[in-house]
């Protein structure tokens, strides 16, 4: 794949509301799987009889799987932590559930993930000081036994798959740098910056993502975890990281709301009745290149899957063709100015 990329989310393998050809029109390049949902419907061994995950869905280009870590972090009050690895009950049924690193590793080899993250204890916010170094002790252990698993796990056939590590250490700028040494100790090939966009201010998510883009190894790609807006595209760049993921784009569209150049724009309000416009005046994608906001609006208001449909594959042209833009600038030499141009537009239109 080529970076900066942003990775499109589909948690029970399937992005919400598209196809797997229109990811591929959209040129989406890699997408995410999650291993928490997965494992328990409809079970890891069945997609690893079925031939793995991209196989399963259809899908031939890359797939990245959380660890499942996150899913738990949310299942805060189903959940107890311990050195092991987590006790959870579904959220489906109730069952009870332990995922370990071991368990982690072979559920996401078992999909024939490309990028497989490993088991990180993801913080609540806001975070004792204490609560930060504990949970960096303990993903840093985890992440120990990810990178045995994981290097001596069974792969599928023609599956040749990169193991991240993943950051932690709360809004402690010290604590995620030690996290980061520990981790590069252990070594892995990639790394990714987790436990932000969970609560704290934005200046917080900024400021830890600096603190520990000096120490992130330059010839690596660095993953910032489930961000985030159009803007937080162009600011991650701006700081030197490499793969994106978020919900946003795919959730917002399907209740009614796109990005577009000039800012959000809910569909469904009233004021776009009898706009012949399309969603976005300067794009083209395939939404915008056939309907109006009008009939995006009556699809809404009728309750008709077409416009969930429509909203979705705009807001995804929108976000990967900001991607492919970063990219030409910064091979152009021109990302300064083209950043400032982009934000200076978006951020007006939302005023």
């Amino acid at each position: 794949m080529q970076t900066p990329v942003f990775m499109p989310v589909g948690t029970q393998g399937t992005v919400k509301a598209v196809r797997q050809s229109d990811l591929k029109n959209l040129n989406a390049e890699i997408i995410l799987g999650n291993t928490y949902h997965l494992y328990l419907r409809p079970g890891h061994q069945l997609i690893q009889e079925m031939g793995g995950l991209h196989k399963f869905m259809g899908w031939d280009r890359l797939i990245l799987t959380d660890s499942g870590g996150f899913q738990v972090w949310s299942l805060a009050a189903l959940n107890k932590i311990t050195e092991e690895g987590v006790r959870f009950q579904s959220h489906l049924n109730g069952s009870y559930h332990e995922f370990t690193p071991e368990l982690s590793m072979e559920i996401q080899l078992a999909l024939g993930s490309d990028c497989v993250m490993a088991f990180d204890w993801c913080l609540q916010y806001p975070a004792e000081r204490s609560d930060a170094q504990l949970a960096v002790d303990r993903t840093i252990a985890w992440a120990k036994r990810c990178r045995t698993a994981f290097d001596e796990g069974p792969r599928l056939p023609d599956s040749d798959p990169a193991l991240f590590g993943i950051v932690q250490g709360g809004v402690y700028a010290d604590l995620r740098k030690e996290c980061l040494e520990r981790l590069k100790e252990i070594g892995f090939e990639g790394y990714a910056i987790g436990g932000l966009s969970v609560g704290e201010p934005k200046t917080a998510m900024w400021e830890m993502v600096e603190a520990g883009m000096p120490g992130m190894p330059e010839d690596q790609p660095r993953y910032l975890m489930g961000v985030g807006t159009p803007e937080d595209l162009v600011e991650g760049v701006r700081r030197g990281v490499d793969m994106f993921d978020c919900v946003m784009p795919t959730r917002n569209a399907r209740k009614g709301t796109v990005f577009t150049s000039q800012g959000r724009l809910v569909v469904k309000n009233a004021t776009y009745a009898r706009d012949q416009r399309p969603l976005d005046e300067s794009c083209k994608c395939y939404t915008c290149r056939h309907y109006t906001r009008a009939y995006v609006r009556h699809l809404f208001q009728a309750g008709e899957s077409l416009g969930p449909q429509l909203a979705t594959l705009h807001s995804l042209h929108f976000y990967l063709n900001t991607m492919q833009e970063i990219r030409e600038a910064i091979e152009a030499g021109t990302f300064g100015s083209w950043s400032q141009n982009f934000l200076e537009t978006f951020r007006q239109g939302e005023s």
